[in-house]
């Protein structure tokens, strides 16, 4: 690792200039200070999975082979307790892109205001506003080979926020613009772990795939060919993404950026699977977070390469954190934190999230969780597990298993929970001794104690960050989306239970 870089100059110049010899010295002096400020703020690049959980080898994730940020978790920091305040991506990217809780700002319904202009309020921006002020060029990448005819190793360019942005939020969407313009904050968002197309052909793209019969999964679902088919391709979808990680890090090497250059590496939530993406438990809000920091740049206190880091982390803090290593002090008004550097706020004791509207399913959870318990409120307690969502229904094959099987009373205790045709108000878990969340200790008398504790961090959290869940949708919106996703998935085949 190389010595890190200081700023350029000396002591203030004072007094007044004797004669044109000493103006031109003095502006010679003065001169590689200014060419060189912007140099030496580190570029920052944001690599961002969809739909993915901490299913990584260097989390010891079994089956699943991840060389590529494995090295960059070896050479950075591996957060092991990173969250996204939503469990989808149009309010988790909403929240992270702007550093402000969804709930707060609008942005907490999934494809929320799609038909209209709406706008953030007075005083919230979105992230590449202000790096842009901080002298950064910013581009949301998609060609990063330079060649339009390679299809694999590209970004999708993913936005996806629930507000309008006048004017173009990005400078570019070229890799190959990025070298000449320094520093420069960059996005590149890959999608091999979201349902679709590269979910399906992930396994086209890597040497060595999961196998089936090995994969672990969680017990909420029942052990049956499909389940380990879907897992399987899932992690399938990872090492295809760690492959494209692998390249980002080859074109920072070869064009000399590698070292000017932190890398984040995030999902956008939770995997793509029943129980996960959509539902705000650990499975649907739990991200991979990876911070790998330049040689070439004096490291942030608080920063120890190669190390794992338990801190409760909330994505927004992603936004905040950047503002900082840009030099930059987040607004006051701005709910992210600093989580490492010299301004870093205190850890949190607590993490928030929650999810309203998704696609066209009704509904409001809100969720807490500390170092050890998550607490979660039902809104529609009378509303099933599984009430309808077309885009899952159509999409994920063990929701076609389920309901299969639980016809036949083939489901034990825990697998027939995702069938109950209602919900409880209040669930309480304790993720030290149940990870998978599936013992409810809500009613339980020795834990009442610390579900109260943490109901009345959320009711405090609800109301000081003004929750616009609070308010129901009108109904008009309610019945597009109902009337789009009918349209969009009963023209379609569902996914095959062979798949």
């Amino acid at each position: 690792m190389s010595a890190p870089r200081t700023n350029q100059g000396g002591e203030e110049m004072t007094g007044e200039p004797k004669g044109h010899l000493m103006i031109a010295v003095i502006i010679l002096l003065l001169m590689p200070v200014a060419a060189g400020m912007n140099q030496q703020k580190p570029n920052i690049v944001w690599i961002i999975g969809e739909d993915i959980g901490p299913e990584l080898a260097c989390y010891g994730h079994p089956e699943v082979w991840t060389p590529n940020l494995d090295k960059l978790a070896a050479e950075g920091v591996l957060f092991t307790r990173a969250y996204t305040t939503a469990p989808v991506c149009s309010p988790s990217r909403s929240a992270f892109m702007t550093g402000m809780y969804q709930t707060s700002i609008g942005a907490h319904n999934h494809r929320s205001h799609r038909q209209d202009r709406y706008r953030l309020q007075e005083g919230v921006r979105v992230l590449t506003d202000y790096m842009r002020e901080a002298g950064y060029f910013t581009a949301n990448v998609r060609n990063l080979a330079g060649n339009d005819s390679e299809s694999f190793f590209r970004g999708t360019g993913k936005t996806d926020w629930n507000f309008h942005y006048e004017g173009a939020p990005f400078d570019s969407d070229q890799w190959s613009d990025l070298k000449s313009n320094q520093p420069f904050y960059a996005q590149i968002n890959f999608s091999e772990t979201h349902r679709g197309r590269d979910w399906d052909e992930a396994h086209l793209h890597i040497t060595r795939r999961a196998d089936p019969e090995k994969v672990v999964i969680p017990p909420y679902y029942p052990d049956h060919p499909v389940t380990r088919s879907v897992w399987a391709q899932y992690l399938n979808a990872v090492m295809a993404l760690d492959r494209k990680v692998g390249f980002v890090v080859e074109l920072l090497e070869k064009d000399g950026l590698m070292e000017n250059t932190v890398i984040i590496f995030f999902g956008d939530n939770g995997r793509a699977m029943v129980r996960s993406k959509q539902w705000p438990y650990d499975s649907g809000l739990h991200v991979p977070l990876i911070i790998r920091w330049p040689g070439n740049h004096v490291q942030p206190k608080g920063y120890l390469p190669g190390t794992t880091n338990d801190q409760l982390v909330a994505s927004i803090d992603l936004t905040a954190t950047s503002m900082s290593f840009a030099g930059l002090i987040p607004p006051l008004l701005m709910q992210g934190r600093v989580i490492m550097g010299a301004s870093a706020a205190p850890p949190r004791k607590y993490l928030f999230g929650g999810r309203d509207r998704g696609d066209e399913t009704v509904d409001r959870i809100r969720t807490v969780r500390d170092a050890r318990y998550r607490y979660i409120r039902n809104y529609y307690p009378e509303r099933p597990f599984l009430q309808l969502n077309r885009y899952k229904e159509w999409t994920y094959p063990i929701i076609g298993l389920l309901r299969s099987l639980y016809g036949e009373g083939k489901l034990n205790r825990v697998q027939s929970k995702l069938m109950a045709p209602n919900r409880p108000e209040e669930e309480l878990y304790d993720l030290k001794d149940d990870p998978y969340e599936i013992n409810n200790l809500a009613s339980l008398s020795d834990y009442q104690s610390v579900k109260n504790r943490l109901s009345t961090a959320l009711d405090v959290w609800i109301q000081e960050t003004n929750d616009q869940g609070r308010f129901p949708e009108a109904a008009e919106i309610v019945d597009y989306w109902e009337a789009q996703m009918k349209k969009t998935y009963e023209s379609q085949p569902k996914k095959s239970l062979d798949h």
